[in-house]
């Protein structure tokens, strides 16, 4: 990233506030709904795989401890300990990690091993499929443990590639989760996921490229302090017009990404 013109750097930065605002808004799509517009600028996905990867592991851990500080505890029985729950729901967190881990270890080995054009293409393809769902108002959604099963070895493999699986997984998670303890098992769960990643990168010598997380850290705090002023309101609404809007603009940017690669 040292060659860069002004421009590309200001549309990166810009590019991580969005990122930041839509992991803290939604609890997932930090990497989806980036990841292809940070590739139009640069063609490089290993450059920015690893800066997603920290500012996730940041934010993620951050968003958890703050939750789980500020609950109010609640009086328990007749002893007066005060018990406070936690925002995570680790049970069913350590289940569907089970299922994961070994397709998660499959798709990291793939992204250290595979030609950036290749990777890039994948990426591009997998947001159209998720912008096609986000347009026609018909998110992935899973209908027996047969399917939610291959749901989460599906997306544990992608995440393994690019990081993007979430949709996948929030198919089967937001079926079983309260949507109080949904934002903060997934950040748990991209904890996790994400330190697996990073282990790999260093293990095979990528460039975590961090002399650029003094500046994008920033952004991406920007970006991440609105989305949890919007949370508490996404929660409460539907918003089928917004999803619309967004696949639309996902889609014309995976098909530029596309053609782009391919040419």
């Amino acid at each position: 990233m040292s060659d860069l013109s002004l421009i590309q750097y200001a549309l990166i930065a810009l590019i991580f506030i969005w990122s930041g605002f839509v992991r803290s808004g939604l609890g997932f799509g930090g990497a989806v709904l980036s990841l292809p517009f940070l590739l139009l600028v640069l063609d490089e996905p290993l450059v920015f795989l690893p800066i997603i990867a920290v500012h996730l592991l940041v934010f993620s851990s951050l968003t958890i401890w703050l939750n789980n500080r500020k609950q109010s505890p609640s009086q328990s029985g007749e002893t007066g300990v005060a018990a406070v729950e936690s925002t995570v729901d680790w049970q069913y967190l350590w289940r569907i990690l089970a299922i994961m881990i070994v397709p998660k270890l499959i798709g990291v080995f793939g992204l250290i091993t595979m030609p950036g054009d290749v990777l890039s293409a994948i990426i591009f393809v997998i947001v159209a499929l998720y912008s096609v769902s986000y347009i026609i108002n018909k998110p992935f959604r899973s209908g027996s443990k047969t399917v939610d099963a291959l749901f989460l070895m599906v997306g544990g493999y992608i995440s393994g590639t690019s990081l993007i699986g979430a949709p996948l997984i929030i198919a089967v998670a937001a079926q079983h989760l309260p949507k109080e303890k949904l934002r903060d098992t997934l950040f748990a769960l991209w904890f996790i996921l994400v330190l697996i990643k990073m282990g790999a990168f260093v293990w095979a010598g990528i460039d975590l490229q961090l002399i650029h997380h003094v500046w994008l850290l920033p952004c991406a705090a920007v970006g991440h302090v609105i989305g949890l002023r919007a949370h508490d309101r996404i929660l409460r609404a539907e918003t089928p017009v917004f999803f619309r809007v967004l696949g639309t603009v996902l889609l014309i940017v995976s098909s530029i990404g596309m053609v782009s690669v391919l040419g």
